[in-house]
């Protein structure tokens, strides 16, 4: 929404300022097509040499993402809470032992079945099975598994930013292929010398669309998405960052309250539950579990 929004006012800002302002659209209509041509065609040829199938994909989704936000809500992160809380709890009052069987099939779990939304994203769900099943094989040292899980979020992180990278990288091109656009439209100029000068004033003034476009498209359409996508990955990787914080608290000895109010003060500020709200969520959570 906020990029549509955001676009439509770049257009009105800047078209209508050059209209008001008295400027001739015609010179820009009539080399718009071409300039465009060379400019978004000579970009998206560097960005498909560039990269790979699986980081176009996945630029295509960024673009998507940052025009439906992020895809964790405050409520989620009330829900991971709540979750961990419970985990943890089986494995203070019943032993490591109990949990395997939850984490071997979550989709059948009577604890991750009261999160459906968190269950439909399998990295998250891998993320927090796995760990605890080095717990149930006596890797319990606190250090040593926030370090293992930082090390396996550093490579996560890194993998999903690479999408925004590329975008960040076409964005930072875009003003340089501008001025391509524009050095041919100078020699084309140059080709036509002996024209008139308001034929030679109508084919400069076409070349430095070429200039315009490449600074238009970067900094104010490429550049905006890239560092909106940059935002929201960030934010997004505080939900499973959340998940290393709680665990390795447990492990360090902290009780189930204790671990997840940790973990609560690590949200980010927009969204963290308050405590009395996380309590009340807790104290709603079956007790058979």
């Amino acid at each position: 929404m906020f990029l549509i929004i955001g676009l439509i006012v770049v257009m009105v800002m800047v078209f209508g300022g050059f209209a008001l302002a008295g400027g001739k659209f015609g010179i820009i209509l009539k080399a718009l097509p071409f300039e465009l041509m060379m400019i978004f065609g000579g970009a998206m040829g560097a960005f498909i040499s560039g990269n790979s199938t699986g980081v176009m994909s996945g630029a295509l989704k960024g673009i998507g993402k940052v025009m439906k936000g992020p895809h964790w809500k405050a409520e989620d992160y009330r829900d991971l809470l709540c979750l961990m809380f419970l985990l943890c709890k089986t494995m203070r009052t019943k032993g490591v032992v109990a949990i395997e069987a939850h984490i071997e099939n979550p989709e059948e779990s009577k604890i991750f079945q009261n999160f459906p939304r968190i269950v439909e994203d399998h990295h998250v769900v891998e993320f927090i099975c796995d760990y605890i099943r080095m717990l149930t094989m006596n890797f319990d040292d606190p250090m040593q598994m926030e370090d293992a899980m930082n090390a396996d979020l550093e490579k996560h992180h890194a993998e999903l930013h690479e999408p925004q990278h590329a975008l960040q990288t076409m964005a930072d091109g875009l003003p340089a292929i501008g001025i391509v656009a524009a050095v041919l439209g100078i020699v084309k100029t140059m080709g036509a010398i002996a024209e008139p000068v308001e034929v030679l004033g109508g084919m400069v003034g076409g070349a430095l669309v070429g200039t315009f476009l490449g600074i238009f498209l970067s900094y104010l359409m490429v550049a905006p998405i890239a560092g909106r996508l940059d935002q929201i990955l960030k934010e997004e990787g505080q939900f499973m960052n959340l998940i290393k914080i709680v665990l390795v608290s447990h492990l360090q000895g902290n009780a189930p309250q204790i671990s997840v109010e940790i973990g609560r003060r690590n949200v980010p500020s927009p969204l963290m539950p308050g405590f009395v709200e996380l309590e009340e969520a807790i104290a709603e959570l079956p007790p058979d579990i």
